[in-house]
């Protein structure tokens, strides 16, 4: 069965002040997506879809997709805040796209296959591609899967960070994913907040095609519910949210699949070092090699 990765690449950095996506972090230059890819193709994806913003589609093909080209089929999707289900009414003050759950919804022209979706900043190990891959290859319907990180294993050392934290059900089942921020160091531990053992969602998840009539459904309705609360629309549509309400609703089923592997990614500028520092590790374990691509 052919298998895509979905990547969703259209966010700015906003907190970062860059496109981070492009940020050089690998021993020979790569970025964190470089290793997402180089992951993805070892676990058996052949495709990927990247969904960007149309204004840096140049910059994202020449330094980005260019370097895989002759390895894996690439396709890109466009992420605008005018692109939205037929009937639906604009909203012209608004600047930014609609979020995670808009952007997977953008793709579903694309893709017509069984489908991974990552984010392009965060790095996420082989493991969770490898049983991505293992599940996808056999899952119908409404059947995904998400790949469940520990909350203390995501943290920056740099800022406060939101997490989608999970409750799931001892058959390894997901039942919601709660998104809550302002989680740091000083919340998680011993007698505090958060244990720092709790399941997170980082946006690392399995799809059949069966998603994206489910998600136009969550859209209408959220794009409706916007615009009686706010005219300009700055509230976005989140996939987790979208996910968590089909499960609610016995609408889908999500695995969790939990991941012994790492976490890492870039939300503040000071992540960077130890990004590298942690890739230039695995590097000299020999976990990857000097050049990816």
């Amino acid at each position: 069965m052919p298998l895509t990765l979905l990547v969703l690449a259209a966010g700015m950095g906003s907190r970062y002040g860059g496109l981070k996506q492009i940020d050089p972090v690998g021993p020979s230059g790569e970025t964190v997506l470089d290793y997402a890819v180089f992951d993805a193709q070892r676990a058996g994806f052949d495709r990927v879809v990247f969904v960007i913003r149309q204004e840096f589609a140049t910059l994202f093909r020449d330094q980005i997709g260019a370097k895989y080209s002759a390895g894996i089929q690439l396709e890109y999707v466009f992420q605008s805040v005018g692109v939205l289900p037929a009937g639906a009414n604009p909203f012209p003050n608004r600047e930014k796209p609609w979020g995670t759950g808009h952007a997977v919804w953008c793709a579903r022209d694309a893709i017509g296959e069984n489908f991974a979706v990552i984010n392009a900043d965060d790095f996420y190990g082989r493991e969770a591609f490898v049983q991505l891959a293992r599940f996808l290859t056999a899952a119908s319907q409404a059947q995904f899967a998400m790949v469940g990180f520990e909350l203390a294993k995501t943290l920056s050392e740099h800022g406060p960070v939101s997490r989608g934290i999970c409750t799931v059900s001892g058959e390894g089942m997901l039942r919601t994913v709660v998104e809550v921020g302002s989680i740091n160091r000083d919340t998680v531990g011993p007698n505090k907040r958060f244990t720092g053992h709790e399941t997170v969602s980082m946006n690392c998840w399995g799809f059949t095609p069966a998603l994206f009539p489910a998600l136009e459904i969550q859209l209408r309705d959220f794009l409706t519910a916007t615009a009686q609360l706010d005219a300009v629309g700055q509230r976005e549509f989140y996939l987790p949210a979208a996910v968590s309400h089909l499960v609610a609703r016995s609408e889908a089923n999500v695995r969790v699949l939990p991941t012994s592997g790492g976490w890492f990614g870039i939300t503040y500028r000071e992540d960077k070092d130890r990004v590298k520092n942690a890739l230039a590790e695995l590097v000299t374990a020999g976990k990857y090699p000097t050049r990816l691509f």
